[in-house]
């Protein structure tokens, strides 16, 4: 793995992380719904023994950028700049949002479920699926370079 891909990577990550930290609390602010208890969900979630101290909220974001960094360097490691060349910018973006949509379904209808129940009914599923499609909307935007996608004429 190049250097590039590992920036471009991260940056997706921080990017799409950001975006679904964002959402969340825009949707805890409009609906009363307790963000803190989301951010300690995270952490019971993948470190369960944590979950009861002061500072659980916080590790939870903590643990979920961490995640998301790493999904943003798998992501800019699959959808390298060859595959943009060959499929062009608006179809990789779209199949960036659609991979984030398989994350979202094997996290939230597969694994979650087993691991931690109660996290799974933290928010509505619609948020939840929104919330990853917007990490996949901003991950598609930093690999494109930020700049948006062209549209050819016909």
């Amino acid at each position: 793995m190049t250097d590039s891909i590992m920036r471009r990577g991260v940056a997706a990550g921080l990017a799409g992380g950001a975006a679904e930290v964002l959402w969340v609390a825009a949707y805890g602010a409009v609906t009363g719904t307790s963000v803190v208890a989301i951010a300690r969900g995270v952490t019971a979630a993948l470190v369960p023994g944590l979950a009861s101290l002061p500072c659980a909220p916080v590790v939870g974001i903590a643990l979920h950028m961490a995640l998301a960094v790493g999904l943003g360097i798998a992501v800019a490691t699959a959808f390298r700049a060859p595959l943009l060349r060959v499929v062009g910018p608006w179809s990789m973006s779209l199949l960036v949002v659609l991979v984030l949509g398989a994350v979202w379904s094997f996290n939230f209808l597969v694994l979650l479920p087993h691991v931690d129940p109660g996290f799974v009914t933290l928010l509505p599923m619609a948020v939840t699926l929104a919330s990853k499609l917007l990490f996949g909307v901003s991950a598609a935007a930093v690999l494109r370079g930020g700049r948006p996608a062209r549209v050819s004429s016909i």
